[in-house]
């Protein structure tokens, strides 16, 4: 996706698909223990996912490591099949899509609306918003998976890894990818610990003003280079052309936006060149995104409208009553139901705006913010649920620019809001307001991110010969267990680190949460009339520019060489210690698949390097998950700190050579395996 995201994109590590492996037969599907393993890993990936998300705006996609460990855990159990395999899949594929709802929610805690996530309302939130986002995609099943050309790179590098796993009597490649995901996780989560105790520095930044004019305050600048493998595998996982649009954005923020803003500024480096980044270059970032959102929906409305159609023509086949001859790999969830489960989620979502109504104090106007909630939920949701389902079907869905349509649904409910309620309300209700279009946009955002992940799940079933009303089954299932998790998780994190901006929390420490941090701040710029347009204008600028460009390099290279526009306006809104280390892990990935062309199986070697890859980000956050708990629950701030700020300089040499030695040991020990 990019799901920000570019939640690591597996599309570049697709398995070829042409020469497909033959599947297996099928077998089982739904099974008990596929079910609760599938869960399982639900749970374990959305705490990762929930932290990860908040601490660099990334999420990464699951099917694959889910994939390849229930067919490790499994290989040996009675009766075990690709089809439960699938299943367990499809489940845990939830965890990577599902949690994107913070993106949005902890801008609630942003804005001071809340101080916490209450449980009832966040989870009820998300799993409706999930369930949503399977019943929006079910119609669009047909049109978009069955009968479309498109290539679903995720889906058919999925049903791949399936069908060669369970193909191989001997189980060697699933135990060789187990091996990776845990050796990934073992040495990522280590070497978190060894910073948690600070003989490692966390990162290594420095800002600085560059040459000027003589007696005048020149700009300000700077590097942070985060000593993550997280991030890390992010930039292995993305590709080569997506890190280089992402430093394409950061050298426009960096270089060009922040520098330029603090000609003249006095103040130390760090904090002018912060606060110039933070108020200005990131809606700079946000205007660009939104044009990449907008051409990208403009190039699609097209297929969109004609696939709606045909999903359509196939309802009244279904309603003529010869459903049941239809065979087995095409019956879905009946439309009947899917009418039924969408109205009674309807019914809570309407109950859930009218009490966040009458408790931000918006009763006067109750009637039209719960009816125009509705509406605006019902109408924007299956568009957003179309256009993500082309748009993972077409580049994948952790390539889909969901930041961009997060953009686009809080700028339209923030202008609704603002020139319809706006004026029948006092004054004083603004933050109230601001916080409303924030908890529709979180409804929106969370099917938007289900329907993104749901037809991609469709598609490696397709490939399977799964049955997809069983798919249908479990990803709801994924959903529920993720909703669970994500508001406990959400609280923890914010106890022990709290959200970057929000008053009183260290800075520090602080999860920057971007996405949240962004479409906070434009719901309150647009409803309060304070949004500074013209930066937004120059976004946007920038963002057509990158499109000329970006055009042109596919037509002059034959689709070789790309300039993707919503990576450049990540790059320009990300933190600076987040991008850095994507670039270093694009390249150091792209080093790898060529080292990597030259083994026996080229392929498997390169899959190894994805599953390792998603180890090392798992493993990170997940200790960061538990080292939180331990912050809150010994209340203190660094309870595994063995050396002080003395040892800050020996640290950042410390951490700066191990990151990179172990990061080489990594990938030598990689390709070694695949001689």
């Amino acid at each position: 996706m990019m799901r920000t995201s570019p939640d690591p994109a597996f599309a570049r590590n697709s398995m070829s698909t042409s020469s497909p492996t033959t599947a297996p037969e099928l077998g089982t599907e739904l099974t008990a223990r596929g079910i609760v393993l599938g869960i399982l890993i639900t749970l374990v990936f959305t705490a990762a996912n929930v932290y990860f998300g908040l601490k660099a705006g990334l999420t990464f996609a699951t099917s694959i490591p889910a994939a390849v460990i229930s067919m490790a855990l499994l290989r040996r159990a009675a009766g075990n099949s690709i089809g439960e395999t699938n299943i367990v899949q499809t489940i845990a594929s939830s965890a990577g899509t599902l949690s994107s709802i913070i993106f949005v929610l902890p801008g609630l805690v942003m804005i001071g609306w809340w101080s916490g996530f209450p449980y009832w309302m966040s989870m009820t939130l998300c799993a409706l918003g999930g369930v949503l986002g399977v019943m929006y995609s079910i119609p669009l099943r047909r049109a978009l998976v069955t009968n479309s050309p498109l290539p679903y790179p995720e889906g058919v590098a999925c049903a791949e890894v399936l069908k060669v796993g369970h193909a191989s009597d001997s189980g060697e490649g699933s135990r060789q990818g187990l091996l990776a995901i845990i050796v990934g996780s073992v040495v990522s989560a280590g070497f978190s610990v060894v910073i948690a105790t600070q003989l490692f520095a966390a990162n290594l930044a420095q800002y600085f003003r560059l040459p000027g004019e003589q007696g005048k305050t020149s700009g300000a600048t700077g590097y942070d280079i985060n000593f993550s493998f997280a991030l890390l595998a992010v930039g292995h996982l993305v590709g080569l052309w997506v890190g280089i649009a992402i430093l394409v954005g950061a050298a426009i923020g960096w270089l060009g936006g922040v520098p330029f803003l603090t000609q003249g500024v006095d103040g130390a480096a760090e904090a002018v060149a912060m606060f110039a980044w933070s108020k200005k270059v990131r809606f700079i970032g946000a205007g660009c995104i939104a044009v990449a959102a907008i051409w990208t929906l403009v190039k699609l409305a097209k297929p969109v409208v004609a696939g709606l159609h045909s999903a359509a023509m196939s309802a009244r086949v279904r309603k003529a009553g010869k459903a049941d001859t239809l065979p087995r790999n095409e019956r879905d969830i009946p439309i009947g139901w899917v009418g039924l489960i969408t109205l009674a989620c309807m019914l809570p979502i309407g109950f859930m705006l009218s009490s966040f109504a009458t408790s931000a104090g918006l009763g006067d106007q109750l009637g039209l913010l719960v009816v125009g909630g509705v509406v605006y939920v019902v109408l924007m949701s299956f568009f957003v649920a179309a256009v993500c389902g082309y748009m993972a079907g077409l580049i994948g869905s952790s390539n889909s620019p969901l930041s961009g349509v997060g953009i686009l649904v809080v700028i339209g409910v923030s202008l609704l809001l603002a020139l319809v309620v706006k004026p029948l309300l006092p004054a004083s209700t603004g933050q109230a307001l601001v916080a409303f279009a924030l908890f529709v946009t979180a409804v929106v955002f969370a099917v938007a991110t289900i329907s993104n992940d749901n037809l991609q799940d469709l598609k490696t079933g397709q490939l399977v010969d799964a049955t997809p009303w069983r798919q249908q089954v479990a990803l709801i299932i994924g959903v529920l267990a993720g909703a669970v998790i994500i508001p406990p998780v959400l609280d923890l994190l914010n106890q022990a680190y709290g959200f970057a901006g929000v008053p009183g929390v260290d800075p520090k420490t602080a999860l920057a949460a971007p996405q949240a941090a962004l479409i906070s701040a434009l719901a309150k710029g647009v409803i309060q009339g304070d949004l500074n347009w013209n930066l937004i204008a120059i976004g946007a600028a920038i963002g057509a520019g990158c499109i000329l460009v970006d055009e042109v390099l596919k037509r002059s290279t034959g689709g070789k060489a790309h300039l993707a526009p919503l990576a450049v306006g990540l790059g320009i809104y990300l933190p600076l210690n987040s991008t850095l280390v994507i670039v270093i892990g694009a390249v150091a990935g792209w080093w790898f698949d060529r080292r990597a062309s030259h083994k026996r199986n080229p392929e498997a070697t390169r899959q190894l390097g994805v599953l390792m890859a998603s180890g090392l980000i798992v493993g990170e956050s997940l200790l960061g998950v538990v080292l939180a708990a331990v912050v809150v629950f010994s209340g203190n701030g660094a309870p595994l700190a063995l050396v002080g700020e003395s040892f800050a300089t020996a640290a950042q040499w410390l951490g700066g050579l191990a990151f990179a030695g172990i990061g080489l040991g990594l990938y030598a020990w990689l390709l070694k395996k695949q001689a």
